[in-house]
This record gives structure tokens, C-alpha cells and sequence, in this order.
């Protein structure tokens, strides 16, 4: 068993902490681009840091997350790996309203958000590859871990992030699925952009809270989609730890390797976001 790795957990909606945490604390952590909020403790052979992408609270919108302090705050505890939760609807059938769903990919239907550490200052322009945005080797803990819990995972699917806050028309996800989307979510970009520029091992459960607009047989409500999230939560906190023990110390992929020069200018600097 391999000890001492640094997890950390990234809660989206319906998801604001995991009481199976032993020791736990909170901490603030600063960074160039602000600061961010975490819990901090204990699980069998893992250290854990917990973010709650929203605020404890959900006070913090979609389109207001500071998703560069929170990513170089986990780059400043140097995480080992970052496995994260979004509320998704669906736009498939198959995939119901309690699904699990692994992602594999992503499309990025944002607008007006900072996508990116590197803005052209001395560590030029930043190009990362995204072929694989989702590291291979903690989705497969993931789906380990599941399949262990007796939790089902669809193994892949991809992700349409909107903007946010507004939900998305029934003509925009006619659109989303003739791409050959599956789910739609606000938060996953630039997140997962983000941990792949700081060289993090990064991977995302989609969590299915209902169908999307012009699928579901009424009109959608905020607070469904995340009463629907915390009635999942029990098995979905034992599989976020449990998928955190699975993540192993060796790891056969290109994150680390696939991520720009770090510290980027603003961590430096201390501009903020």
C-alpha cells in the first residue's frame, strides 16, 4: 500500500465537505491569484484537502469561482492528485437522473472566464495538450473504487460546460447532443484546464441530477439538483475516499509532464485574480 499521497477533493454542488475525515481542520491558503478555503485531514494511508468549489454555503456562483486560486493553492500543497464532483444534466437516456458518470472528455461552450496561469509574460505562450484531458490513472481509481463499493460508474462521457448561472435552453442542448455531448455542467472549465497547466493528476465524477432543458418533464430548479446531489452523498463521500486510497504513488501518465513551467508569473508576482 502505498503511503503518504497527497489527495485532494474538489466538492461541487450538493458537496461542501466528507464528515468520514479523521483529524479534520480548516485552512487558508494564499496565492497570486487569492485565496482559497479548505478542510484538511485524514483517511486510512491518504492526507486529504477538501475544497468546496462553492463555498460551504453555495455562495459563489459558477461564473464567479476563482478557479485559479483554488488550483494553485493545491499546487502549493503539492497534491499528488485532484479527483473533483459536478452536477451534470443529462442528455442521454441511459444516463439517469443518479448516475455516476466518468468523464473522458470536455466541451467548452464558457464565455468570459480566465482560462489560463500564462498571459504571455517571461514564460511566453503556454500551449498544454489537451488529447487526454482526464489523467487516465484516476479514473481508473475511481472506477477501482467503485466497482469495489458496488457503486456504478459509466466508464467516459463528455462534458459540456456553459457558462452559467442560467440553466441552457432546449435548443442549446438539441445542439450539445448532435455533438455528441452527454452532460452539461458550469464548473468543470476551467478547472480541469487549470490542473493540467500546474502539471496536476486531475479527474471528475459527474453526478446526474436530472435531464436537461427541453428533456426533463418540467421546467429545472436549483434546489432539485442539489437535493438530488446530497440524497447520493453518503455512498458518493465513501467513494471519493475510497478512490483516493486506489490513486497510487507510481503513475503512468504525462499530467506532470504536460503542464507549463511553474510557478507562473502572477503566483510570483502576487497578482491577484
Amino acid at each position: 500500500m502505498d503511503k503518504g499521497l497527497k489527495i485532494a477533493i474538489i466538492g461541487g454542488s450538493g458537496v461542501y465537505g466528507n464528515p468520514y475525515l479523521e483529524d479534520p481542520r480548516e485552512l487558508v491558503v494564499e496565492t497570486g491569484y487569492g485565496r482559497a478555503l479548505l478542510s484538511h485531514g485524514y483517511y486510512k494511508t491518504r492526507e486529504i484537502y477538501f475544497l468546496a468549489r462553492h463555498g460551504t454555503g453555495h455562495a459563489i456562483p459558477p461564473h464567479r469561482v476563482n478557479y485559479r486560486a483554488n488550483i494553485a493553492a493545491l499546487k502549493k500543497l503539492q497534491v499528488d492528485a485532484v479527483i473533483s464532483t459536478a452536477a451534470t444534466g443529462s442528455m442521454r437516456r441511459e444516463m439517469a437522473p443518479g448516475s455516476k458518470v466518468v468523464i473522458d472528455q470536455f466541451i467548452d461552450f464558457t464565455k468570459n472566464r480566465l482560462q489560463t496561469f500564462y498571459e504571455g509574460g517571461r514564460e511566453g505562450v503556454v500551449h498544454v495538450d489537451m488529447t487526454e484531458p482526464y489523467c487516465p490513472e484516476i479514473r481508473r481509481a475511481i472506477l477501482q473504487a467503485g466497482k469495489e463499493l458496488g457503486v456504478p460508474l459509466f466508464d467516459g462521457g463528455c462534458y459540456v460546460c456553459t457558462e452559467g448561472p442560467r440553466f441552457e435552453t432546449p435548443a442549446e442542448i438539441r445542439i450539445f447532443a448532435q455533438w455528441g455531448a452527454d452532460l452539461v455542467g458550469m464548473t468543470n472549465v476551467p478547472e480541469v484546464i487549470l490542473a493540467r497547466e500546474a502539471g496536476l493528476c486531475y479527474a471528475t465524477i459527474a453526478l446526474v441530477s436530472n435531464y436537461a432543458a427541453g428533456i426533463a418533464a418540467a421546467p429545472l430548479n436549483q434546489d432539485e439538483v442539489i437535493e438530488a446531489v446530497e440524497r447520493g452523498k453518503e455512498a458518493l463521500d465513501r467513494l471519493l475516499l475510497e478512490a483516493a486510497v486506489a490513486v497510487k504513488a507510481e503513475r503512468d501518465c504525462h499530467c506532470s509532464q504536460s503542464g507549463g513551467p511553474w510557478p507562473p508569473e502572477g503566483e510570483v508576482g502576487g497578482r491577484g485574480s
